[in-house]
């Protein structure tokens, strides 16, 4: 009878499972058209995805987050059902290997980690995403036994669905194949961008987006032994897949490599039974930090980026150069081959995955002991907030003299160590990581990038680096207590210095708040405290027309944790006193914004995430075409973002907006508007040899290598700075600028040379070529050109570059509230 009993509890199961098993249904079904004969909006994809959780027991969905469109970010986890009873444990034994966590390390489960459409108009990908799932269930369930596998189907919801909706509004129906149809050629900005129009695929290090800090959040709590980045690319090129072309970083391992090149040959024994093409080792190199296969890949993972054929340009289906079509389901197909693919090998050696992941995690024998870094509080709270969100151990150490590599010398000698230092060590979880982001120069094995080569953190804070091989005794690093504010009523007036972007956006704040504040054009002192040119001075006698004064400036103080000062009376001990004419009334500000055709989507992007994010200061967004038709004499400030190429009526517009007081700020390209033209101080600096007409010789096949002779690839410069200027206000005699093209601009003899690169200026950081590097020594970096009562504020450099390079942001908020 027991056994009886237990046979009809067993047939049960098993019928209850059957039936669960049938009621899966594929994505095709499940939405009521053939996956790939048209886009899936987001919310459909959310719907599927919980659809299978809700219906197999091998599935879970968890949501990990939202976008600034408000927009679900999820992930779900797939593996055997006893492995999904298991998953938190299986999650802490993993991290029992990156010594993350200490504990038993019991299971031998790999984790693959599959993401999807980071850019929005790359759109096959997450399609594929919902096939790889179905198939991975319903035909290979028994790579599960020893993998657990961790979907994202969208990194970048609200660029895809920006995508989707226009390809939607304007498609044929059928859909044309011709590549001239308006269906095929994206309206600007394009879905490629977040919300932001950032490049979400150059954020995994910087974090600046919230797609980005959300998902880092939740990928530390799981750092996969595989990560791939599933991409598109032009419509013309075969499918790409690892191994990586060069160069790499040094810290990748041998085994990364090797492992790299199985999976490669293993998608490609599939891509030949049906001849489909596609290349490696070409174009995707694992240098620069931040890409969706290089961090990972800094992180011990076996890091790889896939690119298909398509991207915004393709469509539901479009003719390429063969005279075929390249059809959405041919690109799903592709998509969902590699990643199917990619879990079958990890399946396969989830035994040596797994050792060598663990092995990638002993730091103990590198050269470099211990990061040292000096400087601003606030710089220093500023960098320690991205390693929180890395999950990277910092310290204090005890006062102590020692021997250390110093950045800015280049020179190592002895150094003393003091309790305000930030001391970030190697010898911890993630100090290869650290290695890459804090190292003075990157080792270039080939100069022939696909992105910038240098991002040392210590130059984009602001900070005075070291490196030192020596072991330190260090404590508990101790942040800054909340600041206190000492309003009194009887106050003359309050005081907050001026030196990191933080301060900005507190002026923002009381700006906004109708708080009327002066900047002083000297150093002063009074009540036995010193305070540098840009400080900022709140007069009680200017603002009587509040009647809670001091309570809204002990309130914003407060929620902003920042700390001013009171005083009592206006006689300075040295500099001048309050009243005088060198403490300037700063006017509320009214900003426009350029953006539109021509002008870069993430140069306007970094503008716009800049104030709202950041200064949290109301920004007027102007499309360029309308710059004839809107009364300019409204705004105070005109920001022209990267790329912005002007009309002649827009030229006139811009030059008689600025000669009426306002003031001007171009970036980067924009100022190709103002170069070399009649009436304008702007020239651009060439290379005499350059300029030479000569006969090209140059063998066709080394032309692309020196074409590098001319260009300079996100490269670290040290400049000279005018402090006396209210531009530089915050900075020292010197800045490291990042500089992102090898354009370079005379130094003015009428108009004012803020920032500028002293003879024989080279790189200190990043590739620069022989040729571009001749025209930076004596260039301008940051100049003014008065024009009747405003000016025209010039930034060579973007100092608001993806928003990473932290120690340029003060510049742009001079421009905009002291100039």
């Amino acid at each position: 009878m027991k056994k009886l009993l237990i046979s009809i509890i067993f047939l049960l199961t098993i019928g209850i499972s059957a039936t669960k098993a049938q009621q899966i249904v594929s994505p095709s079904e499940f939405l009521g058209y053939e996956l790939g004969s048209r886009f899936t909006n987001h919310l459909k994809i959310v719907d599927y995805f919980s659809y299978i959780s809700a219906n197999s027991s091998n599935v879970i969905v968890e949501k990990y987050g939202m976008t600034n469109e408000n927009r679900p970010l999820f992930i779900s986890y797939i593996s055997s059902e006893e492995n999904i009873k298991n998953l938190e444990q299986i999650r802490q034994d993993n991290l029992s290997r990156t010594k993350i966590s200490n504990g038993n390390i019991p299971t031998k489960i790999s984790i693959v980690w599959l993401s999807y459409n980071v850019h929005g108009n790359e759109a096959s990908s997450t399609e594929a995403s919902m096939a790889t799932l179905y198939k991975l269930i319903t035909e290979n369930k028994d790579w599960l036994q020893n993998t657990v596998v961790i979907i994202d189907p969208c990194l970048n919801p609200d660029g895809r669905d920006r995508y989707v909706n226009w390809f939607n509004q304007v498609k044929n129906t059928p859909y044309t194949a011709n590549p001239d149809a308006i269906e095929h050629n994206e309206p600007w900005p394009g879905g490629r961008p977040n919300h932001y129009l950032f490049d979400l695929n150059r954020d995994w290090a910087w974090a600046t987006q919230v797609e980005t800090q959300q998902r880092i959040k939740i990928y530390n709590k799981w750092m996969p032994q595989i990560h791939v980045d599933f991409h598109e690319q032009f419509v013309n090129n075969p499918y790409y897949f690892a191994p990586a072309a060069e160069p790499s970083h040094e810290i990748i391992t041998n085994w990364q490599r090797e492992f790299q090149s199985e999976i490669g040959k293993n998608h490609a024994k599939y891509f030949d039974k049906n001849g489909w093409r596609y290349f490696t080792k070409e174009a995707f190199d694992l240098l620069y930090p931040s890409y969706g296969d290089s961090y990972p890949m800094f992180m011990g993972a076996i890091g790889m980026t896939y690119e298909q054929a398509g991207h915004g340009k393709a469509g539901l289906g479009i003719l390429i150069e063969n005279n075929s079509e390249l059809t959405l389901k041919d690109r799903i197909e592709h998509h969902t081959t590699t990643g199917l693919s990619t879990i079958e090998m990890a399946a396969k050696n989830t035994s040596k995955l797994i050792a060598e992941f663990e092995k990638f995690f002993d730091n103990s024998k590198m050269e470099v002991k211990n990061y040292i870094l000096k400087g601003d509080f606030s710089k220093i709270s500023s960098l320690t907030k991205l390693l929180d969100q890395h999950e990277i151990n910092y310290f204090s150490a005890k006062e102590n003299t020692v021997k250390a590599y110093d950045y800015y010398s280049k020179n190592t000698k002895n150094i003393q160590i003091t309790k305000n230092d930030l001391i970030v060590p190697t010898n911890q979880p993630k100090g290869k990581m650290m290695k890459v982001l804090f190292e003075p120069e990157t080792k270039l094995m080939d100069s022939l990038t696909y992105d910038i080569t240098a991002w040392s953190l210590p130059f984009a804070y602001g900070l005075q680096g070291f490196s030192t091989n020596s072991e330190l005794t260090t404590s508990k690093f101790l942040s800054e207590e909340n600041k206190k504010t000492n309003t009194v009523e009887n106050a003359y007036a309050y005081i907050h210095k001026w030196n990191a972007i933080s301060d900005a956006a507190f002026l923002g704040t009381l700006i906004t708040h109708k708080i009327n504040v002066r900047y002083s054009n000297a150093d002063f002192s009074i009540e036995g405290n010193n305070y540098t040119k840009g400080s900022l001075v709140i007069l009680k006698n200017d603002n009587e027309h509040l009647d809670n004064f001091n309570k809204l400036i002990n309130t914003i103080s407060t929620n902003l944790n920042e700390t001013i000062t009171a005083v009592s009376s206006g006689f300075v001990e040295s500099g001048f006193d309050f009243g005088s004419s060198n403490y300037t009334f700063i006017k509320p500000k009214n900003v426009v914004l350029l953006s539109g055709e021509t002008i870069s989507p993430y140069s306007f992007g970094e503008v716009w995430h800049f104030f709202e994010t950041q200064l949290k200061y109301p920004v007027t967004v102007l499309n360029s075409s309308s710059i004839g038709s809107v009364n300019l004499l409204k705004y105070n400030v005109l920001i022209l973002p990267e790329g912005y190429a002007a009309k002649n009526e827009e030229l006139e517009s811009i030059t008689e907006f600025t000669k009426n007081g306002g003031n001007v700020i171009a970036i980067g390209s924009a100022l190709n508007n103002f170069s070399d033209k009649k009436d304008f101080l702007l020239k651009m600096k060439k290379d005499t040899i350059t300029d030479k007409k000569t006969p090209n010789l140059v063998p066709f096949k080394q032309q692309e290598r020196n074409y590098l002779n001319n260009i300079i690839t996100g490269s670290i410069f040290k400049s000279i700075i005018d402090t006396t200027h209210p531009l530089a206000f915050g900075y020292d005699s010197f800045y490291y600028s990042l500089k992102l093209s090898g354009t370079s601009y005379k130094l003015f003899n009428e108009g004012i040379n803020v920032g500028y690169f002293p003879e024989n200026a080279t790189n200190i950081s990043g590739f620069a070529g022989s040729k571009a590097l001749k025209d930076i020594s004596n260039s301008l970096l940051f100049g003014i050109e008065n024009k009747g009562k405003g000016q025209l504020i010039y930034m060579v450099d973007n100092p608001l570059f993806r928003s990473f390079w932290e120690n340029g942001k003060l510049f742009f908020a001079n421009a905009v509230f002291l100039n």
